[in-house]
């Protein structure tokens, strides 16, 4: 029988439980400071989110990932990484000249890829995630990836608009923390308008980083069966709700 030792004073307890979150907790102090080797660590974990923002997005990494997927390329009206950051409503409408170049087609979805506020999440995660949610969909026709710059979440709506597809998975890097600055977004949206269309319209699967995060794997099966089941409603959001840990995805139509 494995014996189990009991922590006896906060020297002791403080170590077990940062096994169990990224928070940083129980960094005591240094005099009216945190000591050294915590501050430093706060500074870089700092760098690496403002790095995150800054990184230029490189479509050709996304598009190594997705080998026999064909791919088109976007701008958002946010002519650059000031405007886009300054402009949030700018990242949420597509370039026109872009615009009029998207191709139309009988798809049943699209995958946007989209920089956001991360590009290393994006360079990193974006296409093993499509890769293995569009193996999950038996049946379904998928539109070529849309890679796009200077993007927002809503950028997708207009995306879907142009190329005239019901459903739209919008994969974006999230803002960076101070304890991750590679988490990967999912944003799922049934019939978006633009302009219209709130984030109550759509779910979101957020923190897709493994190992410290969501596996590919995981994400893809609960994005499958949220868009199988989003589809079978006719919606999206608050009225599709995950329960698969529980063996569902439910929904339930007002």
């Amino acid at each position: 029988m494995t014996e189990v030792t009991t922590p006896t004073g906060l020297d002791e307890l403080w170590p077990l439980l940062r096994r169990h979150t990224q928070a940083r907790i129980g960094l005591g102090r240094s005099g009216s400071a945190l000591p050294t080797r915590h501050r430093l660590g706060l500074q870089s974990a700092h760098a690496a989110a403002r790095d995150a923002v800054h990184s230029p997005f490189e479509p050709d990494t996304v598009t190594a990932g997705l080998p026999g997927m064909p791919t088109v390329r976007v701008r958002s009206a946010a002519g650059d990484r000031l405007t886009y950051l300054q402009r949030p409503d700018l990242g949420r409408r597509l370039d026109p000249v872009d615009r009029a170049h998207l191709p139309t087609g009988d798809w049943d979805v699209v995958f946007v890829v989209a920089d956001g506020l991360s590009s290393r999440a994006v360079h990193e995660h974006a296409a093993a995630v499509v890769r293995a949610t569009a193996a999950r969909l038996t049946g379904w026709s998928v539109a070529p990836v849309v890679l796009a710059e200077q993007a927002r979440v809503a950028l997708g709506d207009d995306i879907a608009s142009a190329m005239g597809t019901p459903m739209t998975v919008v994969l974006i890097g999230e803002r960076p923390g101070m304890s991750a600055a590679d988490s990967l977004g999912a944003y799922l949206t049934y019939r978006p308008v633009p302009g219209v269309t709130t984030d109550a319209d759509r779910n979101c699967l957020s923190n897709i980083r493994p190992p410290r995060g969501l596996a590919y794997e995981a994400a893809a099966g609960k994005l499958a069966g949220l868009m199988g089941r989003g589809r079978e409603l006719g919606r999206t959001g608050v009225e599709l709700k995950d329960e698969s840990d529980h063996g569902e995805v439910t929904g339930r139509i007002l």
